[in-house]
């Protein structure tokens, strides 16, 4: 791919589990059929979870056979277990997303496991999937690796462990979440690099990042600068984690765009294009808070995209 930086959106998964509205399917699929049009090359666009937990993503398996009829998109969706595992590799998905938290305490309230037994299930998950001829890449995300609302600050030495375990049991890649919006700069910077040197640069996946404190955008900074390509955001900032209290926020896509581009890197996305889809969201999610400076305020005058693609001529219904 001709660029610089991957954005991989969130928001059908992260944006749409955190709020008490349910999206429907046609919205959903016109929102992903939008952003892949706009140039967006990975979107997340949905969890295999239980729909008495999350009844938001109770339809993913038909967002996903609408995402794979999308030329060039690469799918992806997260799993917290081997049953999840199994239902996304049904549905055909090319990258499933385990989330693994650096916080014990979150993580039995998350996915109701510990450190070891989660361990355990991403060992079974890997098993199942690696006998398989074909099957979707597997990226675990290290989720509170720069603090937690119960647990407060995390080790550095904690999460590398973290990482090394994840990558001997076999997973592809590892990333980082700061799920609860509490790094700093100083501290992206010191973790990633850390977690780089210890499992390599290609088993890097890349980052999550909130913007509850608004350092998202300083931390995208402190990541580029340590060598991350791939960043994770969702549009208009939709997102959070439901059973991480004050995990709101995700950083806002169009935001993200518009700086790196700004910047004269490449995203391989019209800005906007992507600042239309928004309109989407606003028609299909009545009374939900939409977050984002760029797209109240606009494009200044005169911008100039380090490299503005034309909107695809994907038409899927």
């Amino acid at each position: 791919m001709n660029i610089d930086v991957l954005i991989s959106e969130v928001g059908p998964r992260d944006g749409l589990q955190n709020i008490s509205s349910i999206m429907p399917l046609a919205n959903k699929k016109k929102w992903i059929t939008a952003e892949a049009r706009a140039g967006v090359k990975e979107i997340e666009v949905g969890s295999f979870v239980s729909h008495k937990l999350l009844p938001q993503m109770a339809d993913t398996a038909e967002v996903v056979a609408h995402a794979l009829l999308i030329p060039g998109l690469r799918v992806a969706a997260l799993v917290p277990n081997l049953f999840g595992a199994e239902a996304a590799v049904r549905a055909g998905v090319h990258k499933i997303t385990i989330p693994f938290s650096a916080s014990e305490t979150h993580s039995i309230k998350n996915v109701r496991r510990t450190h070891d037994q989660m361990l355990d299930e991403v060992r079974k998950i890997v098993g199942a999937l690696h006998g398989l001829p074909v099957r979707p890449a597997i990226e675990v995300s290290i989720s509170t690796a720069f603090g937690c609302t119960y647990e407060g600050n995390i080790s550095e030495d904690k999460v590398v462990q973290i990482s090394e375990a994840l990558i001997e049991a076999g997973c592809d890649e590892v990333g980082l979440a700061d799920s609860a919006g509490s790094a700093n700069p100083v501290q992206i910077k010191s973790v990633v690099s850390s977690v780089q040197a210890a499992v390599g640069k290609g088993a890097f996946a890349g980052l999550h990042l909130h913007n509850n404190r608004g350092l998202g955008l300083a931390n995208v900074l402190a990541g580029l600068e340590v060598g991350v390509t791939t960043f994770d955001s969702s549009l208009s900032g939709l997102g959070g984690c439901p059973f991480l209290p004050g995990a709101a926020g995700n950083i806002v896509t169009e935001d993200l765009v518009f700086m790196l581009e700004a910047m004269g890197l490449k995203t391989g996305i019209n800005i906007e294009a992507l600042l239309n889809v928004r309109k989407i969201l606003e028609e299909a999610l009545p009374g939900e808070t939409l977050y984002g400076f760029t797209p109240n305020a606009g494009l200044p005058l005169g911008f100039q995209s380090a490299n503005m693609p034309e909107p695809s001529s994907i038409n899927i219904n």
